[in-house]
C-alpha cells in the first residue's frame, strides 16, 4: 500500500498551509507552487546551485560580522554545500516562471536550507527554532538583489559552456577550409553564378564569422560579473551592515571562482536588466549567423543528381518514411529550427527588460526562463553541427570543376581585356550553347593561347594579386 503522507501546518501573514511533514521547502514555496503552475518544469539546478552559493556566502560573511552565531552559520554552511552538491534538488518546487520578481525562489531556497540546517541543529523541519528562512538564511539580503546576481552566476557557468562549443565549431571550420584550399568552384550572388573561389575559403569565412561570435561571448560576460549583491530591496543596501556591504561580494567571488564586483551604482544594477540583453543579442547574433551557415550548407549538398552537390554532408538517418534511399540535411536543419528558437527568446528578454518600472523590473524570472534555455540548446545545437555534420563533410571536386567549367562566370576575368560589352556577348553564347567560355575565346581568336590560360586561370581569380589585370 502506498504510504499516506502527513503534514505539518506553517503559516505566513496570507495564513496557513498544510506542507508534507518531510518536505524541506515551506508555506511560502508551497504557496508558489499553487500560484505558478505554468511551465510544468523546475528551476534550473545551475541557478539552483548558485542561489545556495549567496547564501553560503551570506552565512560566511554574517559569521565574520558579529550577526550570526557560529552553529547557525555553521549549519547554514553544511546545508548549503548538500544543495550546490545536487542534493535536495526535488525539494525546489516553485515554476521557474513566476511572479514576484523571484520572491518565491528566494523563499524556496530560504526555507530549503533553513530546515535542512534546522534538522543538523537537532531540530523539527518547520519549528525553525534554530534557524530561520528570513532571519538568518535572508540575513541582510533581499529577493531584489539575490536573484539578479543568482542570474547573473549561472549566466557565466552557460556562457563558459557554450564557448567550448563555438571554439570546437570554429576550428573545425577552419580545419575544414584547409582541406578545401585546392578545390576550385563557383561562388554565387544572389543565388547565380558569379566569380570563381576556393570550397576551402567558404568554410575559412565561416570560421572567421564563428570567431566573431566567440568574441563577443567572452565579452558580454563582463556585464554578467557586475552584481547588485549588498543593495537589498532597491540598491539602497537597507538593514545591511557595512561589514557584510563591504564584503559578500568578495566572499562570493572567491566561493565560486568568477571575478566578481559589486556595482558602483546599486540602484542601477537593482532595476536595470540591459546586461542580460546584450547577453541575448550575442546569441541571437550567433543564431543568425549559424542558421545563415546551415542554409548554405543545405544548398551546397542539394541533390544529389538535381541540386548544386558541390558537398556532401554525412547521412546521418533515413530521410522519408515513403521514399527509399533518401537522406536529409537533418543537422542542418535542427540548427536552423533553434535559431528560430533563440531570436524568439530574445524579443521576450528585450521586452521584459523594457517593462521594468521605477526601482525594480518585475520580469526576470521569464527573463532568466528564456536566457537559460537560449544558452544550453545553441549548446546543444553547435555540439551536433560539430560533431555530426562539419567533421564528416567531403567535396564533390569533380562536381565542382565541372559547374566552374561551365559558368558563364568566369567572363568577369576577361573584361580588363576584351571590354564589358565584349565580355557579356561572351557570356550570353556561352549560356545558350552550353559551351565552355575557354573554348568560345579560343574559337573566336579573342586572345592568344597563353593569354587565355593566364586570364581564365580560376585559381588566379580567387585571390587578390595572383590575376593579371590589364594595365
Amino acid at each position: 500500500m502506498k504510504k499516506r503522507t502527513e503534514y505539518r501546518r506553517e503559516s505566513d501573514s496570507i495564513g496557513t498551509l498544510d506542507v508534507p511533514k518531510e518536505a524541506y521547502y515551506g508555506v511560502q514555496s508551497l504557496r508558489g507552487k499553487n500560484n505558478f503552475s505554468i511551465s510544468g518544469e523546475r528551476m534550473h539546478p545551475v541557478f539552483i546551485k548558485y542561489m545556495a552559493y549567496i547564501k553560503k556566502a551570506a552565512a560566511q560573511t554574517n559569521l565574520q560580522g558579529g550577526k550570526l552565531n557560529a552553529d547557525k552559520a555553521t549549519a547554514i554552511d553544511q546545508a548549503c554545500d548538500e544543495v550546490i552538491g545536487g542534493k535536495l534538488r526535488d525539494e525546489f518546487i516553485v515554476d521557474p516562471i513566476q511572479g514576484g520578481a523571484g520572491t518565491s525562489a528566494n523563499m524556496n531556497i530560504n526555507e530549503v536550507i533553513a530546515n535542512r540546517a534546522e534538522e543538523i541543529l537537532g531540530g523539527s523541519k518547520g519549528a525553525y527554532e534554530f534557524v530561520h528562512p528570513n532571519d538568518h538564511v535572508n540575513m541582510a539580503q533581499s529577493t531584489n538583489d539575490v536573484i539578479p546576481t543568482a542570474g547573473k552566476l549561472t549566466v557565466l557557468e552557460l556562457i563558459d559552456d557554450l564557448g567550448i562549443e563555438v571554439k570546437r565549431l570554429e576550428e573545425a571550420l577552419k580545419a575544414k577550409g584547409k582541406e578545401f584550399d585546392d578545390v576550385i568552384k563557383m561562388g554565387r550572388t544572389q543565388l547565380q553564378d558569379a566569380v570563381p573561389m576556393r570550397l576551402g575559403q567558404s568554410f575559412t569565412a565561416y570560421g572567421e564569422m564563428v570567431a566573431r561570435d566567440f568574441r563577443r561571448l567572452m565579452a558580454a560576460k563582463a556585464s554578467m560579473e557586475e552584481v547588485n549583491l549588498g543593495g537589498t530591496a532597491i540598491g539602497s543596501a537597507i538593514n545591511v551592515p557595512r561589514y557584510y556591504l563591504d564584503n559578500i561580494v568578495p566572499i562570493l567571488a572567491e566561493l565560486t571562482g568568477f571575478p566578481l564586483h559589486q556595482s558602483a551604482n546599486l540602484f542601477d544594477a537593482t532595476e536595470n536588466l540591459d546586461g542580460f540583453v546584450t547577453v541575448s543579442g550575442v546569441l541571437r547574433t550567433c543564431a543568425v549567423n549559424l542558421s545563415k551557415m546551415s542554409n548554405d550548407l543545405r544548398l551546397l549538398s542539394s541533390g544529389p543528381k538535381t541540386g548544386l552537390r558541390e558537398i556532401n554532408l554525412p547521412a546521418k538517418q533515413n530521410g522519408s518514411s515513403i521514399m527509399p534511399g533518401k537522406v536529409n540535411p537533418v543537422i542542418p536543419e535542427v540548427v536552423s529550427q533553434v535559431a528560430y528558437h533563440v531570436i524568439g527568446h530574445d524579443v521576450t528578454i528585450t521586452m521584459a527588460a523594457e517593462a521594468g518600472q521605477l526601482e525594480l523590473n518585475a520580469f526576470e524570472p521569464i527573463v532568466f526562463f528564456n536566457l537559460f534555455e537560449s544558452l544550453e540548446t545553441l549548446r546543444g545545437a553547435i555540439r551536433t553541427l560539430t560533431d555530426n555534420c562539419i567533421s564528416g563533410i567531403t567535396a564533390n571536386r569533380e562536381r565542382c570543376r565541372e559547374l566552374l567549367e561551365h559558368s558563364a562566370g568566369l567572363t568577369t576575368a576577361l573584361c580588363p581585356h576584351i571590354g564589358y560589352k565584349k565580355a557579356a556577348v561572351i557570356a550570353k553564347e556561352a549560356l545558350s550553347t552550353d559551351r565552355p567560355v575557354r573554348e568560345i575565346v579560343m574559337a573566336e581568336k579573342l586572345l592568344p593561347q597563353e593569354a587565355v590560360e593566364e586570364v581564365l586561370d580560376p585559381y588566379a581569380m580567387t585571390e587578390p594579386g595572383l590575376q593579371r589585370v590589364k594595365g
